[in-house]
């Protein structure tokens, strides 16, 4: 058995997806920039990425991202490519989990099937902690897409996963980035990758997939654009890969 390993490049995912080897990868886990937070183009791309996800008694001060304003025909076509070349860099019977909104749903779902990937169900992240929405309910949910290339291989990893997630997002000094995922959600999902694998996370943020895939045994390749969000995940990934 072999210890984990960890690499992080810093970069436009497309482009440095393209240079990853073919069947390189064990599962594909990744929050992508949502395009959302607007009903209308002007809404969606007039606020920033704080504007748009972070409620207005935030105690943090954290950074925004680029890529949040493309409207659904870029977003399509530009996750599509991204997924696609995921399916090339995946080994056969690799799983993928892709976070969304409610509102990005649909799209990820033709996106995801339009790279090659075979759907397979939604897992719905609960969140406690979430704004209240007068007049109606409250969006106390996120989901994480499930699909696999080709078939599901349950005898390399016979896990039995729970299908619902309950997890508040990190607070105060362990918030590290504005859609920041719980550690321990990401902890338990990471378990879909067979033992030893590698996780590759093409929007690694600051880090919290590579930090769950180190803390459970699986290797990690990620890529980021923010330059200074990927300093923080490499600082994060040292400390998992020391722990």
């Amino acid at each position: 058995m072999t210890s984990p390993s960890w690499k992080l490049h810093r970069g436009d995912a497309l482009t440095v997806l393209h240079t990853l080897p073919t069947g390189s990868a064990d599962a594909v886990i990744t929050d992508p920039p949502y395009c959302s937070g607007g009903l209308t183009s002007a809404q969606r791309t007039s606020q920033s990425t704080r504007g748009k996800y972070v409620s207005t008694d935030a105690q943090h001060q954290l950074a925004d991202f680029d890529g949040d304003t493309r409207d659904q025909r870029g977003y399509f076509a530009w996750m599509s490519l991204v997924l696609g070349q995921c399916y090339r860099i995946s080994r056969t019977s690799a799983p993928l989990l892709l976070f969304t909104d409610w509102r990005q749903l649909p799209v990820n779902s033709d996106a995801l099937q339009s790279a090659g990937w075979t759907w397979r169900g939604i897992v719905p992240w609960h969140k406690p902690i979430a704004r209240p929405s007068k007049g109606g309910f409250k969006r106390a949910c996120e989901y994480a897409l499930w699909a696999t290339k080709g078939p599901v291989d349950a005898a390399r990893n016979p896990v039995y996963l729970p299908g619902l997630y309950s997890a508040s997002q990190p607070r105060g000094s362990k918030r590290f980035h504005i859609t920041q995922k719980p550690d321990e959600l990401m902890r338990e999902l990471v378990k879909i990758c067979v033992p030893d694998g590698t996780i590759l996370d093409p929007f690694a943020g600051s880090g919290s997939t590579g930090v769950a895939a180190l803390t459970e045994g699986r290797s990690f390749v990620g890529v980021e654009l923010s330059e200074r969000y990927a300093e923080t995940a490499r600082e994060r990934l040292t400390l998992a890969a020391y722990a």
